[in-house]
Protein backbone atom coordinates (compact mmCIF):
# COMPACT_ATOMS: atom_id res chain seq x y z
CA UNK A 1 0.00 0.00 0.00
CA UNK A 2 0.96 3.48 -0.59
CA UNK A 3 0.65 6.92 1.05
CA UNK A 4 -1.69 8.23 -1.99
CA UNK A 5 -3.67 5.21 -1.12
CA UNK A 6 -4.93 6.67 1.92
CA UNK A 7 -6.49 9.69 0.31
CA UNK A 8 -3.41 12.29 1.24
CA UNK A 9 -2.83 15.35 -0.81
CA UNK A 10 -0.37 14.51 -3.67
CA UNK A 11 2.25 17.03 -2.63
CA UNK A 12 2.55 15.28 1.07
CA UNK A 13 2.72 11.71 -0.41
CA UNK A 14 5.85 13.55 -2.50
CA UNK A 15 7.11 15.03 0.98
CA UNK A 16 7.09 11.26 2.17
CA UNK A 17 9.03 10.13 -0.65
CA UNK A 18 11.43 12.72 -0.03
CA UNK A 19 11.58 11.43 3.42
CA UNK A 20 12.46 7.82 2.73
CA UNK A 21 9.20 6.37 3.89
CA UNK A 22 7.66 4.12 0.94
CA UNK A 23 4.57 3.04 2.91
CA UNK A 24 2.22 3.25 5.68
CA UNK A 25 2.91 1.34 8.67
CA UNK A 26 -0.37 -0.59 10.18
CA UNK A 27 -1.44 2.13 12.86
CA UNK A 28 -0.96 4.44 9.81
CA UNK A 29 -3.08 2.35 7.31
CA UNK A 30 -5.78 1.88 10.24
CA UNK A 31 -5.99 5.23 11.42
CA UNK A 32 -5.40 8.35 8.33
CA UNK A 33 -8.60 7.05 6.33
CA UNK A 34 -10.56 7.54 9.43
CA UNK A 35 -9.10 10.78 10.62
CA UNK A 36 -9.03 12.29 7.20
CA UNK A 37 -12.86 11.80 7.29
CA UNK A 38 -13.57 13.55 10.56
CA UNK A 39 -13.70 10.90 12.76
CA UNK A 40 -12.48 10.41 16.50
CA UNK A 41 -10.37 7.49 17.49
CA UNK A 42 -9.06 5.58 20.26
CA UNK A 43 -5.87 4.30 19.12
CA UNK A 44 -3.62 1.32 20.41
CA UNK A 45 0.28 1.29 18.83
CA UNK A 46 3.45 0.71 20.59
CA UNK A 47 6.25 2.75 20.53
CA UNK A 48 8.04 3.44 17.40
CA UNK A 49 5.23 2.21 15.16
CA UNK A 50 4.51 5.13 13.25
CA UNK A 51 1.97 7.02 15.40
CA UNK A 52 3.52 10.48 15.13
CA UNK A 53 2.53 10.96 11.44
CA UNK A 54 -0.45 8.75 11.93
CA UNK A 55 -1.91 11.74 13.63
CA UNK A 56 -0.38 14.47 12.19
CA UNK A 57 -0.27 13.55 8.19
CA UNK A 58 -3.96 14.09 8.93
CA UNK A 59 -3.96 17.14 10.07
CA UNK A 60 -1.54 18.26 7.38
CA UNK A 61 -3.62 17.04 4.47
CA UNK A 62 -6.88 18.88 6.59
CA UNK A 63 -5.27 22.52 6.76
CA UNK A 64 -3.87 22.35 3.20
CA UNK A 65 -7.99 23.28 1.98
CA UNK A 66 -8.27 25.17 5.19
CA UNK A 67 -8.23 28.63 5.69
CA UNK A 68 -4.64 29.53 6.59
CA UNK A 69 -5.37 32.96 8.20
CA UNK A 70 -4.25 32.82 11.92
CA UNK A 71 -6.52 34.95 14.43
CA UNK A 72 -3.77 36.20 16.95
CA UNK A 73 -3.23 33.65 20.45
CA UNK A 74 -6.04 31.79 18.53
CA UNK A 75 -4.98 27.62 18.46
CA UNK A 76 -6.67 25.68 15.59
CA UNK A 77 -5.03 22.13 16.45
CA UNK A 78 -3.65 20.60 20.10
CA UNK A 79 -1.16 18.09 20.64
CA UNK A 80 -0.90 17.09 23.98
CA UNK A 81 1.71 14.94 25.23
CA UNK A 82 3.17 14.01 28.71
CA UNK A 83 6.96 14.77 28.30
CA UNK A 84 8.91 17.69 27.16
CA UNK A 85 11.08 15.20 24.52
CA UNK A 86 7.95 13.88 23.40
CA UNK A 87 6.51 17.84 22.55
CA UNK A 88 9.86 18.42 20.89
CA UNK A 89 10.21 15.32 19.12
CA UNK A 90 6.46 15.60 18.00
CA UNK A 91 7.06 19.04 16.62
CA UNK A 92 10.47 18.55 14.49
CA UNK A 93 8.50 15.77 12.74
CA UNK A 94 5.23 17.46 11.93
CA UNK A 95 7.36 20.29 10.96
CA UNK A 96 9.50 18.13 8.38
CA UNK A 97 6.25 16.38 7.25
CA UNK A 98 4.73 20.23 7.09
CA UNK A 99 8.25 21.95 4.82
CA UNK A 100 5.56 23.06 1.52
CA UNK A 101 2.31 23.73 3.71
CA UNK A 102 2.26 27.43 5.40
CA UNK A 103 1.55 26.35 8.92
CA UNK A 104 2.39 28.06 11.21
CA UNK A 105 3.67 25.07 14.63
CA UNK A 106 4.34 25.87 17.99
CA UNK A 107 5.74 23.97 20.87
CA UNK A 108 5.63 24.78 24.59
CA UNK A 109 6.71 23.48 27.39
CA UNK A 110 7.69 23.73 31.08
CA UNK A 111 11.23 23.86 32.34
CA UNK A 112 12.27 26.99 30.04
CA UNK A 113 11.22 30.46 29.92
CA UNK A 114 7.68 30.99 28.90
CA UNK A 115 8.45 34.63 27.44
CA UNK A 116 9.31 33.01 23.86
CA UNK A 117 6.46 30.66 23.77
CA UNK A 118 4.42 33.71 24.22
CA UNK A 119 5.83 36.16 21.52
CA UNK A 120 5.21 33.17 19.22
CA UNK A 121 1.79 32.53 19.86
CA UNK A 122 0.56 36.22 19.83
CA UNK A 123 0.27 35.63 16.25
CA UNK A 124 -1.96 32.44 16.65
CA UNK A 125 -0.79 28.99 15.54
CA UNK A 126 -2.33 26.07 13.33
CA UNK A 127 -0.70 23.15 15.52
CA UNK A 128 0.55 23.54 19.43
CA UNK A 129 2.46 20.59 20.41
CA UNK A 130 2.46 21.20 24.45
CA UNK A 131 2.80 19.74 27.90
CA UNK A 132 -0.16 19.63 30.24
CA UNK A 133 1.05 22.23 32.72
CA UNK A 134 2.66 24.79 30.44
CA UNK A 135 -0.37 25.02 28.24
CA UNK A 136 -2.41 25.71 31.40
CA UNK A 137 -0.39 28.54 32.27
CA UNK A 138 -0.69 29.71 28.96
CA UNK A 139 -4.56 29.64 29.29
CA UNK A 140 -4.48 30.84 33.02
CA UNK A 141 -3.04 33.69 32.22
CA UNK A 142 -5.16 34.43 28.78
CA UNK A 143 -2.16 34.14 26.35
CA UNK A 144 -3.86 31.70 24.00
CA UNK A 145 -7.73 30.98 22.84
CA UNK A 146 -8.65 27.74 21.73
CA UNK A 147 -12.39 28.29 22.47
CA UNK A 148 -12.97 26.95 19.13
CA UNK A 149 -10.16 24.25 18.59
CA UNK A 150 -10.81 21.89 15.92
CA UNK A 151 -7.94 19.46 16.37
CA UNK A 152 -7.03 17.80 19.60
CA UNK A 153 -4.80 15.03 20.40
CA UNK A 154 -3.23 13.12 23.36
CA UNK A 155 -0.58 11.05 22.41
CA UNK A 156 0.70 8.93 24.43
CA UNK A 157 -2.36 9.16 26.64
CA UNK A 158 -1.67 5.62 29.22
CA UNK A 159 1.32 7.72 29.91
CA UNK A 160 -0.33 10.75 30.87
CA UNK A 161 -2.75 8.86 33.19
CA UNK A 162 -0.11 7.22 34.50
CA UNK A 163 1.76 10.78 35.11
CA UNK A 164 -1.04 12.10 37.08
CA UNK A 165 -2.42 14.82 34.52
CA UNK A 166 -6.03 13.48 33.98
CA UNK A 167 -7.07 16.59 36.31
CA UNK A 168 -5.49 19.23 34.07
CA UNK A 169 -6.57 17.37 31.08
CA UNK A 170 -9.72 18.18 32.45
CA UNK A 171 -9.06 21.85 33.16
CA UNK A 172 -7.74 22.32 29.67
CA UNK A 173 -10.48 20.79 27.66
CA UNK A 174 -13.17 23.62 29.97
CA UNK A 175 -11.87 26.11 27.93
CA UNK A 176 -12.61 24.60 24.75
CA UNK A 177 -16.41 25.49 23.65
CA UNK A 178 -16.39 23.98 20.44
CA UNK A 179 -16.41 19.97 20.32
CA UNK A 180 -12.89 19.24 18.08
CA UNK A 181 -12.16 15.98 16.86
CA UNK A 182 -10.37 14.08 19.18
CA UNK A 183 -7.96 11.26 18.66
CA UNK A 184 -6.31 9.59 21.60
CA UNK A 185 -3.13 7.52 21.44
CA UNK A 186 -2.07 5.19 23.70
CA UNK A 187 0.47 2.50 23.93
CA UNK A 188 -2.10 0.10 26.47
CA UNK A 189 -5.99 -0.13 26.88
CA UNK A 190 -7.40 -0.51 29.98
CA UNK A 191 -10.10 0.45 31.93
CA UNK A 192 -8.87 3.69 33.30
CA UNK A 193 -7.86 4.81 29.90
CA UNK A 194 -11.05 3.79 28.29
CA UNK A 195 -13.19 5.25 31.42
CA UNK A 196 -11.13 8.84 30.76
CA UNK A 197 -10.77 8.87 27.00
CA UNK A 198 -14.97 7.77 26.59
CA UNK A 199 -16.02 11.76 28.11
CA UNK A 200 -13.39 12.84 25.07
CA UNK A 201 -14.87 11.56 22.21
CA UNK A 202 -17.85 11.13 20.18
CA UNK A 203 -18.85 7.91 18.41
CA UNK A 204 -15.36 6.65 18.68
CA UNK A 205 -14.11 4.10 16.38
CA UNK A 206 -11.26 2.03 18.61
CA UNK A 207 -8.28 0.90 16.83
CA UNK A 208 -5.79 -1.45 18.16
CA UNK A 209 -2.65 -2.55 16.34
CA UNK A 210 -1.75 -5.98 18.15
CA UNK A 211 2.47 -5.24 18.04
CA UNK A 212 5.08 -7.05 17.43
CA UNK A 213 6.22 -7.96 20.94
CA UNK A 214 8.84 -10.17 19.74
CA UNK A 215 10.33 -8.74 16.92
CA UNK A 216 12.72 -10.74 15.03
CA UNK A 217 15.30 -8.12 14.91
CA UNK A 218 16.01 -7.11 18.02
CA UNK A 219 18.09 -10.12 20.10
CA UNK A 220 17.12 -10.62 23.24
CA UNK A 221 19.40 -11.46 26.45
CA UNK A 222 18.65 -12.38 29.72
CA UNK A 223 21.40 -12.23 32.30
CA UNK A 224 20.76 -13.67 36.21
CA UNK A 225 23.43 -12.16 38.46
CA UNK A 226 23.56 -10.66 42.02
CA UNK A 227 22.13 -7.50 42.13
CA UNK A 228 25.82 -5.95 43.16
CA UNK A 229 27.33 -7.44 40.23
CA UNK A 230 25.05 -5.19 37.59
CA UNK A 231 27.20 -2.48 37.36
CA UNK A 232 30.79 -4.05 36.92
CA UNK A 233 28.62 -6.42 34.40
CA UNK A 234 27.17 -3.60 32.84
CA UNK A 235 31.55 -1.81 32.50
CA UNK A 236 32.17 -4.87 31.12
CA UNK A 237 29.67 -5.97 28.32
CA UNK A 238 30.05 -2.00 27.22
CA UNK A 239 34.18 -2.24 26.86
CA UNK A 240 34.24 -6.01 25.61
CA UNK A 241 31.65 -5.23 23.02
CA UNK A 242 32.69 -1.44 22.14
CA UNK A 243 29.04 -0.50 21.26
CA UNK A 244 29.26 2.83 20.19
CA UNK A 245 25.87 4.29 21.96
CA UNK A 246 24.29 1.91 24.41
CA UNK A 247 20.57 3.08 26.21
CA UNK A 248 20.21 1.87 29.62
CA UNK A 249 16.93 1.55 31.67
CA UNK A 250 16.40 1.76 35.12
CA UNK A 251 13.40 2.89 37.48
CA UNK A 252 13.91 5.76 39.14
CA UNK A 253 15.38 8.53 39.26
CA UNK A 254 18.05 8.13 42.23
CA UNK A 255 19.04 5.23 40.72
CA UNK A 256 19.91 6.89 37.50
CA UNK A 257 22.06 10.12 39.14
CA UNK A 258 24.14 7.50 41.13
CA UNK A 259 24.82 5.13 38.43
CA UNK A 260 25.82 7.89 36.04
CA UNK A 261 28.69 8.70 38.22
CA UNK A 262 29.60 5.49 39.22
CA UNK A 263 29.80 4.97 35.58
CA UNK A 264 32.02 8.33 34.67
CA UNK A 265 34.24 6.69 37.45
CA UNK A 266 34.75 3.31 35.90
CA UNK A 267 35.48 5.35 32.09
CA UNK A 268 32.15 5.02 30.82
CA UNK A 269 31.54 8.48 29.43
CA UNK A 270 28.02 8.95 30.47
CA UNK A 271 24.97 11.16 30.59
CA UNK A 272 21.38 10.94 32.70
CA UNK A 273 17.72 12.26 31.65
CA UNK A 274 14.92 12.07 34.40
CA UNK A 275 12.31 14.18 35.41
CA UNK A 276 13.83 16.24 37.86
CA UNK A 277 17.16 17.47 35.53
CA UNK A 278 16.61 21.00 33.76
CA UNK A 279 14.94 21.10 30.36
CA UNK A 280 18.54 22.20 29.39
CA UNK A 281 20.67 19.49 31.12
CA UNK A 282 18.03 16.69 29.34
CA UNK A 283 18.61 18.34 26.12
CA UNK A 284 22.38 18.90 26.15
CA UNK A 285 22.51 14.90 27.74
CA UNK A 286 19.95 13.93 24.58
CA UNK A 287 22.05 15.98 22.11
CA UNK A 288 25.93 14.69 23.24
CA UNK A 289 24.16 10.83 23.49
CA UNK A 290 22.73 11.60 19.35
CA UNK A 291 26.02 12.90 18.78
CA UNK A 292 28.06 10.12 19.64
CA UNK A 293 30.12 12.63 22.51
CA UNK A 294 28.83 10.02 25.18
CA UNK A 295 28.34 6.56 25.23
CA UNK A 296 26.04 5.78 27.39
CA UNK A 297 22.46 7.43 28.18
CA UNK A 298 21.05 6.37 31.70
CA UNK A 299 17.06 7.33 31.64
CA UNK A 300 13.90 6.36 33.20
CA UNK A 301 11.06 5.61 31.79
CA UNK A 302 9.07 8.49 31.36
CA UNK A 303 11.84 10.57 30.86
CA UNK A 304 12.36 8.44 27.52
CA UNK A 305 9.25 8.97 26.09
CA UNK A 306 10.02 10.50 22.72
CA UNK A 307 13.60 9.77 22.19
CA UNK A 308 14.57 8.45 19.52
CA UNK A 309 18.35 7.44 18.29
CA UNK A 310 18.47 6.20 14.42
CA UNK A 311 20.84 2.76 14.46
CA UNK A 312 20.55 2.59 18.21
CA UNK A 313 22.89 -0.73 18.32
CA UNK A 314 21.45 -1.90 22.08
CA UNK A 315 19.56 -1.09 25.32
CA UNK A 316 20.20 -2.68 28.43
CA UNK A 317 17.62 -3.38 31.17
CA UNK A 318 19.74 -2.43 34.39
CA UNK A 319 16.24 -2.45 36.50
CA UNK A 320 13.57 -4.88 34.90
CA UNK A 321 10.80 -2.49 34.85
CA UNK A 322 7.81 -2.86 37.09
CA UNK A 323 5.36 -2.94 33.99
CA UNK A 324 5.73 -5.90 31.61
CA UNK A 325 4.60 -3.11 28.58
CA UNK A 326 7.21 -0.90 29.51
CA UNK A 327 9.57 -3.50 28.57
CA UNK A 328 8.27 -3.76 24.94
CA UNK A 329 8.67 -0.18 24.78
CA UNK A 330 12.35 -0.15 26.07
CA UNK A 331 13.78 -2.67 23.60
CA UNK A 332 12.05 -0.81 20.58
CA UNK A 333 14.25 1.70 20.86
CA UNK A 334 16.50 -0.56 19.02
CA UNK A 335 16.35 -2.68 15.93
CA UNK A 336 14.39 0.30 13.94
CA UNK A 337 14.47 0.20 10.46
CA UNK A 338 15.29 -2.88 9.45
CA UNK A 339 18.54 -2.62 11.45
CA UNK A 340 19.25 -5.33 14.02
CA UNK A 341 19.35 -4.57 17.51
CA UNK A 342 20.36 -6.20 21.33
CA UNK A 343 17.93 -5.57 24.09
CA UNK A 344 19.83 -6.93 27.10
CA UNK A 345 18.61 -7.49 30.97
CA UNK A 346 20.13 -8.24 33.84
CA UNK A 347 18.31 -10.02 36.33
CA UNK A 348 18.56 -10.02 39.78
CA UNK A 349 16.64 -12.90 41.66
CA UNK A 350 14.73 -10.71 42.94
CA UNK A 351 13.69 -9.02 40.36
CA UNK A 352 12.46 -12.57 38.93
CA UNK A 353 8.78 -11.99 39.49
CA UNK A 354 8.28 -8.73 37.14
CA UNK A 355 10.25 -10.73 34.39
CA UNK A 356 7.63 -13.51 34.70
CA UNK A 357 5.08 -10.73 33.73
CA UNK A 358 6.99 -9.79 30.86
CA UNK A 359 7.68 -13.49 29.50
CA UNK A 360 3.91 -13.61 29.08
CA UNK A 361 3.77 -11.36 26.74
CA UNK A 362 6.50 -12.98 24.63
CA UNK A 363 5.69 -15.65 21.91
CA UNK A 364 9.08 -17.13 22.90
CA UNK A 365 10.49 -15.72 26.01
CA UNK A 366 14.39 -15.07 25.76
CA UNK A 367 16.87 -17.46 27.06
CA UNK A 368 18.03 -17.11 30.71
CA UNK A 369 22.03 -17.30 30.72
CA UNK A 370 24.70 -16.38 32.65
CA UNK A 371 27.93 -14.20 31.95
CA UNK A 372 31.11 -15.63 32.41
CA UNK A 373 32.91 -13.77 35.10
CA UNK A 374 29.57 -12.52 36.91
CA UNK A 375 27.97 -15.61 37.47
CA UNK A 376 25.49 -15.10 40.42
CA UNK A 377 25.92 -16.60 44.07
CA UNK A 378 24.82 -20.32 44.68
CA UNK A 379 22.09 -19.12 47.12
CA UNK A 380 20.14 -17.21 44.50
CA UNK A 381 16.97 -18.89 43.31
CA UNK A 382 15.74 -17.81 39.83
CA UNK A 383 13.95 -20.97 38.97
CA UNK A 384 10.12 -19.72 38.45
CA UNK A 385 6.97 -21.48 40.36
CA UNK A 386 5.58 -24.81 38.30
CA UNK A 387 2.18 -23.30 37.47
CA UNK A 388 4.45 -20.39 35.64
CA UNK A 389 6.43 -23.37 33.82
CA UNK A 390 3.27 -24.91 32.59
CA UNK A 391 1.86 -21.89 31.27
CA UNK A 392 5.26 -21.43 29.63
CA UNK A 393 5.33 -24.70 28.17
CA UNK A 394 1.45 -25.22 27.19
CA UNK A 395 1.94 -21.63 25.50
CA UNK A 396 4.93 -23.11 23.55
CA UNK A 397 3.08 -26.45 22.60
Amino acid sequence: MLFSNLGLHDALCQRLADLGYDSPTPIQQATIPAIIAGQDIMAKAQTGSGKTAAFCLPRIHQLTDADTTNAPQTVASLILTPTRELAQQVSDSLQGYATSSPLDIVCAYGGVPIEPQINTLATGAHVLIATPGRLLDLLINQHINIQNLAYLVLDEADRLLDMGFADDIKRITGFIDAKPQTLLFSATFNDDFFTFGKQLVNNQKVIDVVPNSDPADIEQRVYELDQDKKLAATVHLLKQQQWPQALLFVRNKKTADVITEAFNEQGINSGAIHGDKSQSKREQALAAFTAGDIQLLVATDVAARGIHIPQLPVVINYQVPHQAEDYIHRIGRTGRAGAKGLAISLLAVEEKHPMEAIQTLLPEPPLHQWLPGFEPSLEADFSAPKKNKKRRQRKRR
